[in-house]
């Protein structure tokens, strides 16, 4: 019958796109319900992939000024703005393009709109009903905001608006010092902006070890990167040409503080996106900051799954890819395995910062004795003849196995050695 299927998915991104093509792999009459005009998710069309773009791309246009020369190159590097935007809309259309393949490939049936859960088996789909034995719930996030700062995506931006600016700004104040913020400021302070960071915590990168955010502060300061620790934002005020941000210490005593930025970039983490979709309707089971509650990635109803973002656990695309991949094989009856202890995370800052596993703290706190193990980039002949001294590795060990419990990279190619230690 028309609209009857094995599998539906709700959500084309790195989670549902990665569980469409492998059910469909393993024999499945699959349908992937997305509502942007491309696949992709947030992922491919304004996160990960555009912003890595442009990480790349302002890198070395900064190397261009500051590093070449000491090296015996000499240029007189030239920002054109607008073809580093055109490069990065070109990088995201080839990839969205390349789902749109992989889908005709694999017979995957790509259905434009909005879903709305009817009952456990039945999807309501832009007035159309589509039914499936199975349905993954792969939905995502969106930006968090704060009540203080509206978002207009002109003056006050998300992470959405910093992909498209059409030319720098004088002065850029990021509200929150976490990886999104610290990736894009990191950006537009390359290209020319004056960049200050505020952060409602004492340091910055939350989640990371200790070790890692001293040095990271450290290594952004010497960017001449700004940062207001331990502040909170009150409210924000629009004039002609500026933004005035008005703040207070986050502890204590007020001491108020007012900042004026011509671009307020919001970026305070991301909510999962689990609103208006009928959940609540049927029963499904959810935490009180609105994720999906699963078990081997199964809700409290049978037949539903949940994956990546909309669920608990780090919200990283790879995260949700090997999830997706997993649910599909459980559909089938298969055994996969997933283990959510060795999801390493990246941060693209320069120089780059990955971690998998526990931080000191978390060893601290659950009483696990372990050694630790520090070495430092500027004593490695590769990082020295390169020119990128700032960094460090620290491995963590169990005290009596040597079991590697964690390990924390700050330093170029940080991304590509954790996959090394993820390994081990």
């Amino acid at each position: 019958m028309q609209n009857q299927y094995d599998i539906l998915i709700i959500g084309g991104g790195p989670g549902g796109y990665n569980c469409a093509i492998r059910a469909a792999q393993l024999g499945f009459n699959v349908g992937c319900i997305e509502k942007r005009d491309t696949l992709g998710g947030t992922c491919l069309n304004v996160g990960c992939i555009p912003s890595k773009a442009l990480l790349h791309s302002s890198h070395l246009y900064e190397a261009a000024i500051n590093d070449f020369a000491s090296i015996g190159i000499q240029v007189e590097p030239k920002l054109d703005l607008a073809v580093m935007l055109a490069d990065k809309d070109k990088s995201v259309h080839t990839l969205t393009q390349g789902i749109v393949h992989l889908f005709k490939k694999n017979k995957i049936d790509h259905i434009l709109g909005t879903a709305k859960f009817l009952d456990a088996n039945t999807l309501e789909i832009e007035g159309k009903t589509y039914q499936a034995k199975n349905i993954v719930i792969a939905t995502g996030s969106n930006v968090a905001t704060l009540p203080g700062a509206p978002i207009d995506e002109k003056r006050i931006i998300s992470s959405t608006g910093a992909l498209s600016l059409q030319e720098v700004p004088k002065k850029m104040l990021v509200i929150g010092a976490g990886v999104i913020g610290l990736e894009l400021g990191s950006v537009w302070k390359r290209l020319g902006a004056e960049v200050t960071v505020i952060e409602y915590l004492d340091h910055v990168l939350p989640g990371m070890d200790t070790e890692i955010q001293k040095q990271a502060l450290r290594t952004f300061k010497k960017q001449k990167i700004k940062f207001e620790l331990g502040r909170k934002l009150v409210k924000t005020e629009l004039t002609k040409t500026k933004v005035s941000v008005h703040t207070q210490a986050a502890k204590g005593e007020n001491t108020p503080k007012t900042f004026e930025a011509d671009i307020v970039l919001v970026c305070i983490g991301r909510v999962a996106n689990t609103q208006n979709i009928g959940l609540e309707k049927i029963g499904i089971a959810m935490d009180e900051r609105g994720r999906v509650i699963t078990e081997n990635l199964r809700t409290n109803i049978a037949n539903i799954w949940a994956i990546g973002d909309c669920c608990t656990g780090p919200m990283l695309a790879h995260k949700a890819e090997e999830e997706g991949v997993c649910v599909a094989e459980l559909i089938a009856g298969q055994h996969p395995h997933l283990d959510h202890n060795l999801i390493p995370s990246v941060v693209y800052t320069h120089p780059e910062i990955a971690m998998i596993g526990k931080t000191s703290a978390q060893l601290d706190a659950e009483g696990i004795t372990y050694k630790t193990g520090m070495f430092p980039f500027m004593a490695n002949a590769r990082a020295r003849t390169g020119h990128v001294l700032d960094g460090m590795v620290k491995i963590l060990a169990h005290a009596k196995t040597d079991e590697v419990l964690g390990a924390h990279i700050i330093g170029d190619s940080a991304g590509e050695m954790i996959s090394e230690i993820t390994l081990a």
